[in-house]
């Protein structure tokens, strides 16, 4: 087993509340890297931002998961407290999730057929950062 250095993606975010499918990024960063079986951890190092596994076929279903997070989460509640007016990004990038784990089979990740990784973005537009950690399960010890 090999643990590969962590590796950091800057990101570049375009509204307040968006998915950005990472799927061809985390993959790549695979092949690169020679992973043929394995796992990549796929972490975002935010508190307004997520990372969740969801389908990439239709970007309607994107749409949608937004549009319901935001009705169910406004960004003003009279309640809040927090000071930075972004409150609502907190709570759905706790609801959503910092890391997703994703299996590598020769050399592709073992998503399902209409599923990609997509970054969440609920406080932008931001640079944002996106952690990459890989671990290949072929390579004897010391690789």
């Amino acid at each position: 087993m090999r643990a590969i250095p962590s590796q950091s993606q800057s990101l570049r975010t375009h509204s307040r509340d968006e998915m950005i499918d990472v799927t061809d990024l985390v993959g790549k960063l695979a092949a690169d890297k020679g992973v043929r079986d394995g796992f990549v951890i796929v972490y975002v190092p935010h508190t307004t931002a997520a990372i969740t596994i969801n389908e990439n076929a239709d970007p309607d279903v994107q749409h949608d998961i937004l549009a319901k997070l935001q009705a169910l989460i406004p960004k003003s509640e009279p309640y809040y407290q927090h000071g930075e007016g972004n409150s609502d990004s907190h709570i759905k990038t706790s609801l959503v999730g910092q890391s997703v784990t994703v299996l590598i089979e020769g050399g592709r990740l073992m998503l399902g057929r209409w599923q990609g990784i997509f970054f969440c973005e609920f406080d932008g537009p931001r640079q944002r950062d996106l952690i990459v950690k890989l671990i290949d399960l072929e390579s004897a010890g010391g690789d």
